[in-house]
């Protein structure tokens, strides 16, 4: 008898991926050595392709993110249960067994049927509206201290954002550096007390509009201020507004935290049967590439049990080729005591 894992048909994969960054592919790399047919379905539009360097990967640390997911794609390549598709997502809806996954690729549309789908398309950016922060961005403008905080080490740093959440990013920033402003835009919210907390590290809070960020060829030079004032400043941490990218999956119903990411167990299972979810579309923590590769690799080992374990629970159901069919999606398991999402940092 053949060992070969069944498949349905030659239509029908095991898990669909959906977005190919550290933990799409992480995910896909684990599954694909489970011997789970997978495909990984992505748009190619990376949040950090802006960014020439990134750090704190184990044995890439400095590596840019885009030669991060060449090599991870060329490694995924190897195994003959790995597919890649570039499209755009347009739409998952449950179907008998499984799950369709709509796409559209320029004027090529496709439709993919998978008995699971891994949700790892990650969150956009929405920045303060300062002209000219996009040009910066990824140089000497940065979003993640954990990433970019060391390369920025004793500089005049400033930290821009409109959230409530300043002074606890600007005392984190405080460990790379002590000379920091926070700028509020006049929308950020910095309690009297919390300011309190950073005059005493010598962090002070500038509450006035801003007009844009200057700079030259060497990069960010200082931060000006609405009435023409320039204040110098070598380089900044930026706090976006994180909104998950999730439109695609509206009509499977999945639970969702107040500030719109997926709620899911300590394993990434969603509220739906069949439906896990990895990176920054489901847990707060550090945005960090390693971490979300870590979330993939979590994932992958729990669908992965989770299809194992549904073989033994539905006795008609095959673990080698040569058998009929394969165990229902319905047999899988969803969330247990699931905790809600918080705003990532």
């Amino acid at each position: 008898m053949s060992t070969e894992p069944v498949r349905e048909s030659p239509d029908v994969y095991d898990v669909a991926i959906v977005g190919a960054g550290p933990a799409g592919l992480s995910a896909a790399l684990n599954l694909v050595r489970a011997r789970r047919h997978t495909i990984v379905i992505d748009g190619n539009r990376p949040r950090n392709a802006a960014t020439f360097h990134s750090h704190g990967f184990i044995t890439r640390d400095g590596v840019s993110p885009l030669e991060l997911r060449k090599l991870a794609r060329q490694e995924l390549q190897e195994y003959p249960h790995y597919e890649y598709h570039q499209a755009m997502v347009t739409a998952i809806t449950r179907v008998d067994g499984g799950f369709s996954v709509a796409s559209k690729a320029g004027l090529q549309k496709s439709e993919y049927t998978a008995r699971t789908v891994v949700i790892a398309t990650g969150v956009t950016e929405v920045m303060p509206a300062l002209p000219t922060l996009r040009a910066f961005y990824g140089t000497s403008i940065h979003s993640c201290i954990e990433c970019d905080g060391y390369e920025e080490r004793g500089g005049h740093l400033a930290m821009i954002g409109e959230t409530d959440d300043l002074a606890d990013r600007a005392m984190l920033l405080s460990q790379w550096s002590s000379d920091i402003i926070v700028f509020t835009n006049g929308v950020g919210t910095v309690t009297d007390m919390d300011e309190a907390v950073l005059a005493d590290r010598g962090i002070t809070v500038d509450r006035r509009a801003l007009d844009d960020v200057v700079g030259d060829q060497t990069g960010l030079t200082g931060i000006r201020i609405a009435t023409g004032e320039v204040v110098p400043r070598s380089a900044a941490f930026v706090r976006p507004i994180y909104e998950p990218a999730l439109a695609y999956v509206d009509s499977l119903g999945l639970a969702t935290g107040i500030d719109g990411h997926l709620v899911v167990d300590a394993e990434g299972r969603t509220s739906l049967p069949g439906v896990y979810a990895a990176g920054d579309s489901a847990e707060p923590g550090p945005r960090q590439l390693i971490v979300a590769a870590g979330q993939g690799a979590r994932v992958a080992s729990a669908l992965n049990g989770d299809l194992a374990r549904a073989v033994f629970a539905n006795p008609a159901a095959p673990a080698y080729a040569g058998a009929p069919s394969a165990a229902p999606v319905d047999s899988l398991p969803a969330t247990v005591e699931p905790a809600l999402a918080r705003d990532r940092h």
